[in-house]
């Protein structure tokens, strides 16, 4: 039975029609008016941000409830994959550290994803926005973030059958509820793996500073790819800097390139945000260490997310000695690093039944 929060069943009509509304006739669908009135006409001031291909309202519903309305482009044929891809993808997924996908509409031209309504918005903002802002994360938040968002993409990436690979994770794709619990959204790229799939080939798409370089040069994607952006995404979360520019450290290296410098010269410390506040030295540099475990070149060397989440979570010890350098991807002709080793890709390194476990062994204290 349909809950009375959600707009009126409709069938899918427009631009779809078909068997795109034959593959949504279980999903709730809202009236474009019901979204219009919700937002007051898309009103500037309700608005929240850009998602992949569209903009991101807050809205009101007619029972009260509050939600993100993301509107896509009509002029995007591109989009409208993504859009339907992203319907297909979290139509049926549920996990606290995940997104809620609502409902959508189909009217006419109009493409409209709902979702639910996630008070802190997103990482982005919180760790790279203003610093008049009134969020303050300290470390304990921040912690507590990268552990949430390391059990949502664990439950992506090994509980769900098949498979999903995000594509996209970076702080703007990462939304923080009113306890500051993070919550990933936005997967308009989203890919699934059956089991007998360990790897395809797929057009690059993502975000620059977070693509995992064998996946950026040569379009073998792994969830591995995900394990590399989270990665990068801990350093983020640690510095309260961008991996987007290549502005750190004395000779403007990348956010990864300049951490793994500070870890080499056993300066870690040096990357923390002074915003952070109070925080336990041998904490921020295990979960630096974690960063370094995700990035490595070669992805058949990065842990699984499920091993992620124990050495963030659990009193184990990292065994450093089989840590190799991180691959550093700068643009799409460009791949470097300190080693020769992290420019070398090819399929078998890619595949998923080849992983030992012992890649990133922990060992009990």
């Amino acid at each position: 039975m349909r809950c009375s929060c959600f707009g009126t069943k409709q069938k899918a009509t427009g631009a779809y029609g078909g068997t795109d509304g034959d593959s949504l006739r279980d999903i709730n669908h809202f009236s474009y008016n019901e979204l219009r009135s919700a937002t007051d006409n898309f009103h500037s001031a309700n608005k929240l941000g850009r998602g992949g291909f569209g903009t991101v309202y807050k809205g009101t519903l007619k029972s009260g409830r509050q939600v993100a309305v993301k509107t896509l482009s009509a002029q995007s044929k591109q989009g409208v994959r993504e859009f339907l891809n992203e319907i297909d993808t979290i139509s049926k997924v549920r996990h606290p550290n995940l997104v809620e996908l609502l409902g959508c509409c189909i009217q006419e031209t109009n493409r409209i994803l709902v979702y639910e309504y996630v008070e802190n918005n997103s990482l982005d903002q919180a760790l790279l926005g203003s610093k008049n802002s009134c969020i303050k994360l300290d470390w304990k938040k921040r912690s507590a973030i990268c552990l949430g968002i390391a059990r949502g993409l664990t439950y992506l990436h090994e509980e769900l059958v098949p498979h999903i690979v995000h594509r996209d994770i970076k702080a703007s794709n990462i939304l923080l509820d009113k306890e500051f619990n993070p919550k990933i959204g936005d997967f308009g790229l989203a890919k699934l793996f059956p089991d007998n799939i360990t790897h395809i080939s797929t057009r690059i798409a993502g975000t620059t500073g977070y693509l995992a370089p064998e996946y950026a040069l040569g379009g073998q994607l792994t969830l591995k790819a995900d394990v590399y952006s989270f990665g990068v995404l801990i350093l983020e979360i640690i510095s309260g800097r961008s991996s987007v520019k290549a502005s750190w450290g004395e000779t403007q290296k990348l956010l990864l390139e300049w951490a793994w410098q500070l870890h080499e010269e056993g300066k870690h410390l040096e990357l923390v945000d002074p915003e952070l506040g109070e925080f336990s030295e041998e904490e921020v540099i295990r979960h630096m260490k974690v960063a370094f475990f995700c990035t490595q070149g070669a992805a058949n060397r990065r842990p699984l997310m499920s091993q992620v989440v124990d050495m963030l979570s659990k009193n184990i010890r990292l065994n450093e000695k089989l840590l190799s350098p991180p691959g550093f991807f700068q643009d799409s002709v460009n791949l470097s690093g300190p080693s020769s080793s992290t420019k070398k890709y090819d399929s078998t390194s890619q595949q998923m039944s080849s992983i030992p476990i012992t890649i990133t062994e922990v060992t009990p204290r």
